[in-house]
């Protein structure tokens, strides 16, 4: 469920109805993962320069730079067009000095050492190449830089988050299949292959505690979210008026599981990653706040 950094074909899928899709359903969705918004913030604090690696429309990063406050600096990066200009919005109509970058984050020439802290929600999963991304994220933090980051777990853990491709998948005969390892939402279910990418980029200290978060939103929003968003969303934006109520009628059906009353609840099986950039001899000094060095987790 979230997103945007990585192939050409990633950078066409969410600067298309994908990235059009997440911009109208931004309220909901912020809903839904408030929860994870909160955990990344802990350890931000005033003063810090924190990047906010895909930002979507922009709810981390504004909660950021609110934390940080004047003397800090918050930067959401994002592949997707729309959704940046729906963040740069926000930011505006909050008055949030918030700044926001269009650009793959897998490629991006970050400025060297710009940022004490890396986060992200749901955003690092969609590189095509996550070895050369996370060392290109190792380049713009400090010497010394905590990461934390947000991912799913498995396919099996989530059945919340594919309910609607198998309930659909016998009337959508277009459907794509979901490739293990390959960039997508459950490309860091891993653990193995996940230290593997931070170790091999030059992230030390790697941990990964697996976080089960209750999520709930109204049960009125449940048809907008499985007909815009995801695989479905996308292949129902082109399928004729028939299938498209028999694919509503037997989706809808599908989540008969995940709802209580005018509410839908589920549980987020996720990784709360932590990794932090060893400090090498001769890098020049750079200013910004000194992170605690007892572990990402309290940084």
């Amino acid at each position: 469920m979230e997103a945007r950094c990585g192939t050409d074909g990633q950078a066409a899928l969410w600067n298309g109805p994908a990235g059009r899709a997440w911009v109208e359903a931004q309220e909901l969705l912020d809903r839904v993962f408030q929860p994870f918004e909160e955990l990344l913030l802990e350890g931000v604090v005033a003063g810090s320069r924190v990047l906010d690696v895909g930002c979507g429309t922009g709810g981390t990063t504004l909660a950021v730079a609110r934390r940080v406050g004047a003397q800090g600096r918050a930067v959401g990066i994002d592949i997707s067009e729309p959704m940046i200009a729906a963040a740069r919005a926000r930011a505006s109509r909050e008055d949030v000095p918030a700044r926001f970058v269009c650009a793959d984050a897998g490629t991006h020439a970050f400025e060297p050492a710009g940022f004490d802290r890396i986060v992200s929600r749901f955003g690092v999963m969609f590189f095509d190449d996550p070895v050369r991304a996370f060392a290109g994220l190792r380049h713009a933090g400090t010497d010394d830089a905590a990461m934390r980051l947000v991912a799913w777990r498995a396919v099996a853990e989530n059945p919340f988050m594919t309910t609607a491709e198998r309930a659909a998948a016998p009337l959508l005969p277009d459907l794509p299949a979901r490739r293990p390892d390959a960039p997508g939402q459950f490309a860091f279910a891993d653990e193995t292959r996940v230290r593997r990418i931070l170790d091999e980029s030059g992230w030390t200290e790697a941990e990964m505690r697996p976080l089960d978060v209750a999520c709930r939103f109204r049960e009125e929003d449940l048809e907008p979210y499985f007909t815009r968003l995801g695989p479905v969303g996308l292949v129902l934006q082109a399928a004729d008026e028939r299938t498209r109520r028999r694919v509503v009628e037997t989706v809808r059906a599908a989540f008969d599981p995940y709802v209580f009353g005018a509410e839908v609840r589920f549980t987020a099986a996720c990784w709360m990653i932590g990794a932090r950039a060893p400090a090498f001899r001769g890098r020049r000094a750079t200013t910004g706040p000194a992170a605690p060095r007892r572990g990402w987790r309290s940084a």
